[in-house]
């Protein structure tokens, strides 16, 4: 009974305007952490904002420097209810990508909350404000109905994820005894269609790197030259022809995970990839032959060519170009070595002949892959507590198509993770008009609710989970 007065709890703060007055408040802050002027605001949200309302929720919280001199700080709340009891670690982040004011469509700001709809607009609603908001307030619908939540809990929540998680691993290594716990638990990323529960168990890992042929100094004029001397931009082209088939399958061998193992096979086993009405139409021929759409982004690793510059695209002059250059992305999952993707991708083109294009990481580090294994005991436990409020099943990713810092809690803590998300593959995260959807909120929020219930109940945890 009680679980089910939390929950109608969780749903009447909802309703009643609670939920937006928060998020509200958390949008209003500008915290773009890609924006060197807004350092101020970083902190600004965890001091005025975070910190106070994690206090409410009887949890001690203290506000650390980032270990990269620069960086945005980090929060850490804990709820120690029992050293002896069940501990959770959970994550989020309070910085927004920018702004990009200008952009929003007329009516809409991106530092202010507006409901349309089934729309709440404004950055930070999906990614990713809105969404550890909604697992605040499912705690404190918990603690509000049972006084206690019966296991304890640990917060940590960053403001530099939208730049690469600077310091954060650095800090979790600093305070590995701090934040020992038994699973990690948290939400980020979308679900896999907006109406079904979903959740993931890890993420992809991405690379970015830059391809450039750089020939000579300055350019030549296409009438006298023509024929004579080589185009840098034809000959990246032919080079990027050799990375994929032309239905965008990988050809450099060791990017290619060694296969689909069973567990994932049957995990992604009938799950249809849906972004929602803004979605767009998936390429059914495009990607690895044999497999299915949800293998191809969840079990398998993409290439892309994200910006590809050759001569002045704006204003072209008749003149061969000295230079090319393109910026590339590989996503790539368990199985594939992140040390050695750009020496693969180098050693491929040297072999097809385009020793010429030199291969260079876009940034000093990378998001590893990672995935824990869906017939885990957390993975199981957390199917059984969200199909006891929504009566179904929940989707089960093995990895998230996108990336996230997840390594750090798998790897550097050692920790089982299990994300669960709370928004959709059409948000407009990263571009102007992001929006949350109230429908999937108040869904998430209540089986937060119950999920958090369950576990503080002794009962609903297996034995072999109660400690690692």
């Amino acid at each position: 009974m009680g679980r089910a007065l939390a929950i109608e709890h969780a749903e009447h703060d909802f309703d009643g305007g609670r939920f937006f007055d928060d998020l509200a408040r958390r949008v209003a802050i500008p915290t773009e952490s890609q924006n060197p002027e807004r350092a101020a605001e970083l902190r600004r949200y965890l001091v005025d904002e975070l910190l106070p309302s994690y206090g409410r929720c009887g949890f001690r919280c203290e506000l650390f420097d980032n270990p990269v001199a620069g960086a945005g700080p980090l929060l850490l709340a804990e709820r120690i209810e029992d050293a002896a009891a069940t501990t959770v670690l959970s994550y989020g982040h309070g910085d927004v990508i920018r702004g990009q004011d200008a952009s929003w469509r007329s009516g809409l700001a991106p530092w202010r909350l507006q409901r349309e709809g089934d729309r709440l607009y404004g950055r930070g609603t999906a990614d990713n404000k809105g969404q550890h908001t909604i697992n605040l307030a499912a705690v404190a619908a918990v603690l509000a109905t049972r006084g206690c939540l019966g296991f304890n809990l640990k917060v940590l929540i960053e403001t530099g994820e939208e730049v690469g998680s600077p310091g954060l691993k650095a800090f979790c290594e600093q305070q590995r005894e701090r934040l020992r716990a038994d699973v990690f638990i948290a939400s980020d990323g979308p679900r896999l269609r907006p109406e079904q529960p979903t959740i993931f168990l890890g993420s992809r890992g991405a690379l970015n790197m830059d391809l450039v042929v750089d020939l000579r100094d300055g350019g030549h004029h296409s009438g006298n030259w023509g024929g004579l001397i080589a185009n840098p931009g034809i000959i990246l082209a032919h080079a990027l022809a050799t990375i994929t088939g032309p239905k965008g399958e990988i050809r450099v061998p060791e990017w290619r995970p060694d296969s689909l193992t069973p567990s994932v096979r049957k995990a992604l086993a009938g799950l249809q990839v849906d972004g929602g009405a803004d979605g767009p139409a998936i390429d059914p021929d495009w990607g690895e032959p044999g497999l299915t759409p949800a293998e191809r982004v969840f079990g398998w690793s993409s290439f892309e060519v994200l910006a590809f510059t050759c001569g002045n695209p704006d204003k072209p002059v008749n003149a061969i170009p000295p230079r090319a250059s393109c910026h590339c992305q590989l996503r790539f999952v368990v199985g594939v070595d992140p040390t050695d993707i750009v020496g693969a991708l180098q050693r491929h083109l040297d072999k097809a002949g385009f020793g010429m294009v030199r291969v260079t990481s876009a940034r000093d580090g990378f998001f590893t892959a990672t995935r824990l294994d869906p017939e885990h005991p957390w993975v199981r436990w957390t199917v059984d507590a969200i199909r006891r409020t929504t009566g179904s099943a929940p989707a089960i990713l093995p990895n998230l198509g996108g990336s996230l810092p997840n390594d750090i809690f798998a790897d550097v803590l050692g920790l089982p993770t299990v994300w669960i998300p709370h928004s959709y593959a059409s948000c407009n995260q990263h571009a102007p008009n992001e929006h949350l959807l109230v429908s999937v909120a108040r869904d998430a929020l209540r089986l937060m609710t119950g999920l958090i219930w369950d576990l503080g109940e002794p009962a609903c945890r297996p034995a072999m989970v109660e400690r690692h």
